[in-house]
């Protein structure tokens, strides 16, 4: 998960970055691939979101673990190893001169087709790189009105279907859900897995807070997703008793608090789920209730604990 709701504030720096484009370092507006590229054709790829703090990435090993093993699940080979993949990355950074308040998006596709099929046979040459940085911050508001979610009629798939563990090109279930937020004027779709249990957002991964405990899915219909896992540690370590269960509507309807997360914005507070408002929620600054605040904190630190700069 990566950006989350399309909360962030524009950036005029951002027309004139330059991007990577299998090492090439690019105008924004002369970056392309092929019309051929297993991406564009099939969404036949995998791809990371990554958050630059004061010019260290957040959780950067554990984002590249998540790239690499979603290539070996499919097969791509990606032809950097992972110290070059660094390099490149960082390279890109510092030609565009960003330190902080900067997101990347990493994506890495089969490479260019002979032909417009699946069979990753008909692949021609490497697998394509692309890095793309923009300066994005989350608007100052993000924590004051919080967001709200509506309940999708779109089903997270699970294993038998497509692994929610690879985090692959292929969004379209996502999309899907988003389409209908966005209709019933939600910021947000809350996504069920296929019993009707509470599996994640259509960007975002979601917990609830009850009677001074932390909830969110068991995990099965779900990417695995580093900040989940991060606030998952803090949680632990700040002493709040934490659950990966099955959990239905009901319990999100009784909910004290909630809040999602994602790389972009951390942990944003969520003010009603399909017009049921949180009855926890902060102060007219931060709706965030008393937990996920506590939890916010917890997660900043672990965060800039575990961050990573240029080698």
């Amino acid at each position: 998960m990566s950006t989350g709701t399309q909360d962030y504030v524009g950036d005029p720096r951002n027309d004139d970055v330059l991007v990577s484009v299998d090492g090439d370092l690019v105008h924004r507006d002369r970056a392309m691939v092929s019309v051929f590229d297993s991406g564009f054709v099939l969404g036949d790829g995998v791809w990371e979101g990554l958050r630059l703090i004061e010019g260290r990435i957040a959780f950067l090993d554990a984002h590249l673990d998540r790239l690499y093993d979603g290539a070996r699940m499919l097969m791509i080979e990606i032809g950097l190893s992972r110290d070059e993949l660094v390099e490149r990355l960082f390279g890109c950074l510092e030609a565009n001169g960003m330190r902080d308040g900067v997101h990347v998006r990493l994506m890495m596709t089969r490479g260019r087709k002979r032909s417009p099929y699946q069979d990753p046979r008909l692949t021609v040459g490497p697998a394509t790189v692309v890095i793309v940085p923009e300066w994005k911050q989350p608007k100052p508001d993000v924590y004051r009105r919080g967001i709200s979610l509506f309940t999708a009629h779109v089903r997270r798939t699970g294993p038998a279907d497509q692994d929610p563990k690879l985090n692959s090109h292929s969004k379209i279930n996502d999309i899907l859900a988003c389409i209908q937020a966005t209709a019933a004027g939600a910021d947000e779709a809350l996504m069920l897995d296929d019993r009707g249990f509470v599996a994640t957002c259509n960007s975002t991964h979601f917990f609830v807070v009850r009677r001074g405990e932390l909830w969110t899915s068991g995990g099965g219909f779900c990417l695995r997703g580093i900040t989940r896992d991060a606030v998952i540690r803090a949680a632990r370590a700040a002493g709040v008793p934490v659950f990966e269960r099955d959990f239905s509507l009901f319990d999100v309807y009784a909910a004290d608090e909630a809040f999602v997360t994602g790389t972009f914005a951390g942990l944003t507070p969520v003010r009603s789920v399909d017009g049921r408002t949180l009855p926890a929620l902060g102060t007219a600054d931060d709706l965030s209730g008393p937990v996920t605040r506590r939890l916010r904190d917890s997660y900043f630190a672990l965060r800039d604990a575990e961050a990573r700069g240029r080698a």
